[in-house]
């Protein structure tokens, strides 16, 4: 019999595997959001991972877009793919994938194989979601259905590094059924696959990959500000130590998004559960989730020093998303900048061409519509995002926009002459 595949969660990683998926198998796409699946239907995807010819592909190869977990019940393999967020409080928040499992237990079947793709600590798949399923649908693990877990990697607004092209770690909760599951992800991924011998060694893979990048951003982060203090360009001392060949070439900067400021939280949650205090990674996170007030409090210094009243002063921050070149506000830290100046009293203004501005962690923001050339408005500039067309702005347009003496703040490293850079 051949597979048929039911992926819950549309968004930027459900929707792209949808997609490679559909020219092999039938394919069934679930999302809890009446909206997106509308967009869907209607050929447009909002996160822009595809366009419009390639969810057109999907149609054409007969995927069903649905809210209902029923219309997946003739499915036979089940991938997961939902965010797992975290709280207030810097915790795991599985609420999503708790649902989403119960939703799949509602219509498991004896034989088929459940597979995670959500970010987790070791542990999950088996300890929180087996028994979700098992309670659900009644079935006994690895006796009438089975699991495996193949961490995404998608990189957000990469259309390089797409799904087919990156290796896929693979796991089953059985020998057989981690060959099964090796098997299917390497029918569509052009780049190989990596068979991983646990669950629990996948899980943990996929968690201190972002884990390591969050402490290696977080050095040069701190490097960045002890060279701030002694008055050396970062960016030189970057350059020239990137002449050796072992150096791993990082540049300072804001740490948002949705996988590597948020994984961290996971393993230091796990390893705190079990008595152990993560340091290293406690203390990466910890300088990385302050550098938006870092940011915040330099601009307010260079505007003092240049004279310019900070109590309802105008403020442009150019680059809202988490990242250059893509539509994803999701924990972005830039939203942490805009509310320490206002808590100074500044009045804000937001320019990014990225993001739809209907999209609902953009709506309370203070967007303009047009790069605003030559209004002698803004008493500082906030370069946030490296977004391809900010890189072409010169310094006479930044002078055009500033009222009085330019302060332009450069995050990312793409301006010419600015007053400070990280």
């Amino acid at each position: 019999m051949k597979d048929k595949i039911c992926i819950i969660g549309l968004g930027y990683v459900g929707l792209p595997l949808a997609h490679a998926f559909s020219f092999k198998y039938p394919v069934v796409g679930v999302d809890i959001n009446p909206e997106r699946i509308d967009e869907l239907k209607n050929g447009f995807d909002r996160t822009l991972e595809l366009n419009e010819n390639q969810v057109k592909e999907c149609h054409e190869n007969g995927m069903v877009f649905t809210t209902d977990i029923k219309e997946g019940k003739d499915c036979n393999i089940y991938i997961v793919t939902v965010p797992t967020p975290i709280t207030e409080d810097n915790e795991p928040d599985l609420t999503p994938i708790k649902s989403s499992t119960k939703a799949v237990g509602s219509v498991l079947k004896k034989g088929d194989i459940v597979i995670y793709e959500s970010t987790v600590y070791p542990g999950v798949t088996e300890e929180v979601c087996v028994p979700i399923l098992e309670e659900t649908s009644g079935l006994k693990f690895n006796e009438d259905f089975f699991c495996g877990y193949s961490p995404e990697r998608i990189n957000p607004g990469d259309k390089e590094h797409t799904v087919t092209k990156i290796l896929k770690i693979t796991s089953g909760s059985t020998p057989e059924i981690a060959k099964r599951v090796d098997d299917l992800y390497k029918s569509i991924i052009t780049a190989g696959t990596h068979l991983a011998p646990t669950i629990k060694v996948a899980e943990a893979a996929k968690v201190i990959e972002n884990t390591q990048r969050d402490v290696n951003i977080a050095l040069m982060n701190e490097l960045a500000m002890i060279f701030d203090t002694m008055g050396i360009d970062t960016n030189a001392v970057i350059e020239a130590a990137a002449t050796k060949w072992n150096f791993i070439k990082l540049t300072p900067g804001l740490v948002g998004g949705h996988c590597i400021g948020v994984d961290p939280y996971y393993l230091i949650y796990k390893a705190k559960s079990l008595g152990y205090t993560p340091n290293i990674i406690l203390g990466a996170r910890h300088i990385n989730d302050g550098m938006s007030k870092l940011i915040a409090d330099k601009t307010i210094k260079f505007m003092i020093q240049k004279d310019k009243k900070i109590k309802n002063s105008n403020v442009l921050i150019l680059g809202v998303t988490f990242k250059e070149n893509c539509p994803d506000m999701r924990n972005t830290k830039v939203v942490d900048i805009i509310k320490e100046l206002k808590e100074y009293g500044c009045n804000i203004d937001v320019y990014d061409y990225w993001v739809d501005k209907s999209d609902r962690e953009a709506k309370d923001l203070p967007f303009i519509d047009e790069l605003p050339l030559n209004s002698k408005k803004y008493d500082a500039i906030i370069v946030a995002v490296a977004h391809d067309k900010f890189k072409d702005i010169t310094k006479e347009q930044y002078e055009s926009m500033s009222r009085g003496e330019p302060v332009v703040m450069d995050v990312k490293g793409i301006v010419d002459e600015p007053t400070w850079r990280l």
